[in-house]
């Protein structure tokens, strides 16, 4: 069984930028698909990006042009690099790791405990 621990937020005026990592133990993250979600409050959870052994997949339109994933295999890290931050982007960014590229949130059995991120305007 795979743990996952997210690192990286915080709070950034609009514009900047920030990089969220995620911290695999007890498996490597090269078995699994990796993606990043969020949600804020009062919201329903949604996909950011995933990525899965050779290729990234983002979830609609919210990485576009701003976000990239990608993984240190050594480090067992996943990382969310976020450029051009908005407010709107203000949420719970979680790290999820399972074996279906760009899956509904419901099909990643393994979950981090999240890290805030909170963009002022």
């Amino acid at each position: 069984q795979v743990k996952l621990v997210e690192s990286g937020g915080g709070s950034v005026q609009a514009g900047g930028s920030l990089r969220l990592s995620c911290a695999a133990s007890g498996d490597t993250i090269s078995r699994f698909d990796m993606a990043w979600f969020r949600q804020a409050p009062g919201k329903e959870r949604a996909g950011v990006v995933a990525l899965d052994r050779v290729r990234s997949c983002p979830y609609g339109d919210i990485a576009q042009g701003r976000f990239i994933i990608y993984k240190d295999t050594a480090k067992s890290t996943v990382y969310l690099q976020m450029d051009s931050l908005k407010p709107e982007d203000t949420a719970m960014y979680y790290c999820a790791a399972g074996s279906t590229t760009c899956a509904l949130w419901s099909e990643y059995p393994y979950w981090g405990q999240g890290t805030q991120v909170t963009v002022s305007s």
